[in-house]
């Protein structure tokens, strides 16, 4: 009987840990809201937002909160105030030979975002599909109405808290809507464009790849499948950081990364090479896959390898 007794006050056990590891999922107009328990994951921006009428956004995720509550990503920062949280986007936009918008630096350039829904998923993860439409003032129908010219398709997915960190997956496609569209980065020996997070940065960030430690340059560090990003970035200054994670399957595999100790973003730089814009199918989309770990402590304190091969094997 004592051993049965302990059995059902496991299951009882076991239940509420399952509970409590629920997340839940709020989408309204404007933004989504992701949620663990009564801790906030992260935001969806739906909606424009602006800073007295400039550097309109939409489409990226801000706030990102570490695992302790507080905000991990930043959005209008002073010193670039054209970043936004955890985005994508590039420089150069073309229609065979015409440009037409900069959607790095928001110039002539917008998203509409036409639809958030809850996406299925297994297990105990939560999920939101964007269908989002890139618009320029540049491109317009023979009526004078702004013209879309790609159709961008996002999968956003939460995974429950593990110990000491979380797991997010962001997905994107891209389809162009007119024949000989093509992006690329920055036209400069950077090449910067893509995928890229702007979190906050304390003077002891530490650049952490599969082969050690990283110091930052002012042009591309050599390619890997994953970069950590760790400091006294929690609340009170705790160590904390954020592990981005490239999907072999994306073009241009492995890619090289643009990062900074300061005042900027990091960027896992797509297109291949970064200053030549290369062309986006209107028959086949062009998919993007990245993983990123908020978690507690410096890249010792987390499984990165293991989730990285668990990842990849996905």
């Amino acid at each position: 009987m004592l051993a049965i007794k302990h059995f059902i006050i496991g299951l009882v056990l076991l239940a509420g840990q399952i509970a409590f590891s629920q997340i839940h999922l709020k989408i309204e107009k404007k933004q989504s809201y992701f949620t663990e328990g009564k801790d906030s994951v992260l935001t969806y921006q739906a909606a424009e937002k602006s800073l007295n009428g400039k550097y309109i956004r939409s489409n990226y995720i801000h706030p990102l909160y570490n695992l302790d509550g507080s905000v991990l990503s930043e959005d209008f920062p002073a010193d670039h105030l054209h970043h936004r949280g955890i985005f994508w986007a590039w420089h150069q936009l073309y229609i065979g030979n015409k440009r037409i918008g900069d959607g790095w630096e928001i110039e002539n350039f917008n998203w509409k975002v036409a639809s958030v829904k809850k996406k299925k998923q297994k297990d105990h993860n939560k999920a939101i599909q964007t269908i989002v439409h890139w618009k320029s003032p540049l491109w317009k129908t023979t009526s004078g109405k702004e013209k879309p010219f790609v159709k961008e398709t996002t999968l956003i997915r939460v995974h429950p808290k593990q110990d000491h960190y979380r797991l997010i997956d962001i997905e994107i496609s891209l389809l162009a809507l007119e024949p000989n569209m093509r992006i690329g980065g920055s036209e400069d020996e950077k090449g910067y464009g893509g995928f890229s997070p702007r979190i906050k940065l304390n003077e002891d960030v530490v650049f952490t790849a599969p082969t050690g430690k990283i110091i930052p340059t002012n042009l591309a560090i050599p390619a890997s499948e994953w970069m950590d990003i760790s400091g006294s970035i929690g609340k009170n200054k705790q160590l904390a950081g954020l592990t981005i994670l490239c999907n072999p399957q994306n073009p241009g595999f492995p890619n090289p990364w643009i990062l900074r100790v300061k005042k900027s973003m990091q960027n896992a730089v797509y297109p291949y090479p970064g200053a030549t814009a290369v062309p986006i199918s209107d028959k086949k989309p062009t998919v993007l896959k990245y993983r990123l770990i908020v978690h507690d402590g410096t890249a010792d304190s987390v499984p990165i390898n293991q989730i990285y091969q668990d990842y990849k094997n996905k």
